[in-house]
C-alpha cells in the first residue's frame, strides 16, 4: 500500500485538513467527516501507477 496524505479545505468550514489517500487503488469515492466540524464530504480521487490524477471533495 502507498500511502499520501492529501491536504485540503473543508467545504462547509474552510479549516484546512488533511486524509491519507491510498494510491495503490485506481479510484475510490466515500464519505468522510471533517474533522473540525464534523460535516460531511464527499471525497473521489484516482490514480495512476502510484501517481495522484486527481482529487475532489465536495459537499
Amino acid at each position: 500500500m502507498i500511502e499520501l496524505e492529501q491536504f485540503f479545505s473543508c467545504p462547509h468550514c474552510g479549516e484546512t485538513i488533511s486524509m491519507l489517500v491510498d494510491l495503490s487503488v485506481s479510484e475510490q469515492a466515500y464519505i468522510e467527516d471533517c474533522e473540525v466540524c464534523c460535516a460531511p464530504i464527499e471525497v473521489s480521487y484516482s490514480t495512476d501507477d502510484g501517481e495522484l490524477l486527481n482529487f475532489i471533495v465536495s459537499t
